[in-house]
């Protein structure tokens, strides 16, 4: 899933390919992905982008007369700029928006369609669309801490929750707790100011590194290859690889979709945790 760094790599992206211009035509070819009614979709068409902004992990483009798309990605949704119009052909095509310097498609890998766009008129509305939780990286220390612990979560669940933290997924949540060395199954009530403190600077140092890391590989062109699994990681998608910062091989759990990625001396002072999904295939057994 696109998280932070990936949606402020595509808005600064956006901003300097379409803002100032005409959106010419919208064209939707799984109305699926449309989540709204009214207004309608065509209202956008021929009104003026006048600011392109993130909101989490969303993406929200202004039109003239305070009209708002709203792009959510989640898991496989990704966007991509072609220098002139294109065909919505492909099985993964969703939806093309036209100017006259080019066309943004987006597209979702896979058979299941979670990408949505949101037509939205005024503030107000917009604002509707937020789950409540904080923005990761404006958040201050104080505000940070009183959000993760108004419940007792794990580390891993309250960083991943939009209800909590706004932006994070399940690859800088790996990051940021490596980090920190913290354990991913750490509770939000029972770390101290110290950890809180290490929690809080790991938070901004990485997300803050990995936009500038994504900025300089972009170098101005479009942001393809949106990933969540990237080389320079420490540990998200390095199973038995070897820690960056002690050598140990980096382990995981693995639950539904998701995996969580650590370093058991980093992390968990030499504990491995219990793998929910190998623990079920052994009892099962």
């Amino acid at each position: 899933m696109p998280e932070l760094p990936d949606v402020v790599a595509y808005v600064e992206a956006l901003r300097e390919r379409i803002l100032g211009q005409p959106l010419q035509r919208v064209r939707i070819k799984n109305v699926a992905l449309l989540r709204t009614v009214d207004p309608p979709l065509q209202d956008a068409n021929s009104r003026i982008v006048r600011a392109i902004e993130r909101s989490g992990k969303r993406i929200a483009i202004a039109l003239d007369g305070d009209l708002w798309l709203v792009l959510h990605l989640m898991i496989a949704g990704r966007l991509h700029w072609h220098e002139r119009p294109i065909p919505l052909a492909k099985r993964n095509d969703l939806a093309a928006f036209d100017f006259p310097n080019g066309t943004l498609s987006l597209t979702e890998a896979g058979t299941k369609r979670r990408a949505s766009l949101s037509v939205i008129a005024g503030a107000d509305a917009l604002q509707a669309l937020d789950r409540g939780g904080i923005d990761a990286l404006g958040a201050s220390p104080e505000a940070f801490r009183r959000a993760l612990s108004a419940e007792n979560h794990t580390l891993k669940r309250a960083l991943t929750d939009p209800l909590v933290v706004d932006g994070i997924g399940n690859a800088y949540s790996d990051e940021i707790l490596h980090a920190a060395r913290l354990s991913p199954m750490a509770l939000t009530r029972k770390i101290t100011a110290e950890q809180w403190n290490a929690l809080y600077d790991a938070t901004q140092t990485t997300l803050r590194v990995w936009i500038e890391r994504l900025r300089a590989e972009r170098v101005g062109e479009f942001p393809e290859g949106v990933t969540a699994f990237r080389s320079a990681m420490a540990v998200h998608g390095r199973f038995r690889k070897p820690c960056p910062r002690c050598g140990t091989p980096i382990a995981r759990i693995r639950y539904a979709e998701n995996e969580t990625n650590y370093c058991p001396q980093c992390q968990t002072n030499g504990r491995t945790l219990a793998d929910r999904s190998l623990s079920r295939l052994l009892h099962r057994s």
